[in-house]
Parts: C-alpha cells; sequence; structure tokens
C-alpha cells in the first residue's frame, strides 16, 4: 500500500534523511520517498505489518510534524 503524508517543517538534505531513515527502520515500511519542495514523504508499506500512526510517530520523534 502507498500512502503520502504531508510532513511540516523538512527544509534541507538532513530533513529528509532523518524522515527517510526513521521510515525505513519500521518494519513492513519497504520505501519512503521524501519530497522537500512539496513537503511530503510517500510511504509505501504492507498494512498488516504497520499502521500509520507509527509511522506518523517515527516522524514526530524526529522532530517534525505529521499533517495527513
Amino acid at each position: 500500500m502507498e500512502k503520502t503524508l504531508n510532513v511540516e517543517g523538512m527544509t534541507c538534505g538532513h530533513c529528509k534523511m532523518s524522515v527517510e531513515g526513521a521510515l525505513n527502520k519500521i518494519d513492513g515500511v519497504s520505501a519512503a520517498k521524501v519530497n522537500l519542495e512539496d513537503g511530503n514523504v510517500d510511504v509505501t508499506f504492507d498494512e498488516s505489518k504497520v499502521h500509520v500512526g507509527a509511522m506518523k510517530e517515527a516522524i514526530e520523534e524526529q522532530g517534525y510534524d505529521v499533517d495527513s
């Protein structure tokens, strides 16, 4: 399944690496691709292993706000 999450506060390459890294550590997430210009991240995941709430928490733990 794919979902796009709107993430506030991402401005640079470090932000991109932080968010993608946090999401890719989650079991069930197969891909995470940040688009800094649009302020979002496209996540490909197995919904039987992970739910959107866990992905939001992982992003928020990196210091960003999620508005999906």
